[in-house]
Parts: structure tokens; sequence; C-alpha cells
């Protein structure tokens, strides 16, 4: 088995219409994902969604710069420091 990181992915979506890719995005990753929470914050109109995750080093940036790439969407990685 190839060696696995654990890691959250912090993501904030501030264009509404960017939602369902997305959503296509982390269904594509969906057997590396852990869980995940999102929740609306209306008073400053964004959506704040936290995406756990199991997965290959190469698998985690590959999902990260793809959804840091999409129009209105930033995103940001943390791994845990297990067995460093």
């Amino acid at each position: 088995m190839e060696d696995t990181r654990i890691a959250l992915l912090a993501i904030v979506v501030e264009d509404p219409d960017v939602v369902d890719r997305l959503n296509d995005l982390l269904h594509q990753y969906g057997p590396y994902i852990i869980g995940r929470m999102g929740l609306p914050y209306p008073k400053r109109n964004v959506n704040l969604i936290s995406v756990m995750l199991d997965a290959p080093g190469d698998v985690i940036s590959a999902l990260s710069g793809k959804v840091g790439r999409l129009e209105g969407v930033s995103a940001k990685v943390v791994y845990a420091k297990l067995g460093e």
C-alpha cells in the first residue's frame, strides 16, 4: 500500500456559480475523502468548506491545485505531523 498522509483542505468559495464544478472535483477524489463540512456565511457572502483527506501527497496536491484554480475559490492544505 502506498504511503498516505492525513490532511485538511480548507476552501473558501466566493462565487456561488462555481459550486457545481467544485462538487464534481470533490466527487472525483471521493475515495480519499474521510469527511467534509460546509458552512454558509451569509454575513460575508462566502461558503466555508473543510475536507479531510487520507491520500498520497501527490493526490492531495493535485486536488488542492485544481480547487485553487477555480475562479472565485481559495484553497489551502494543512498536513498532520503523524510519524514525523
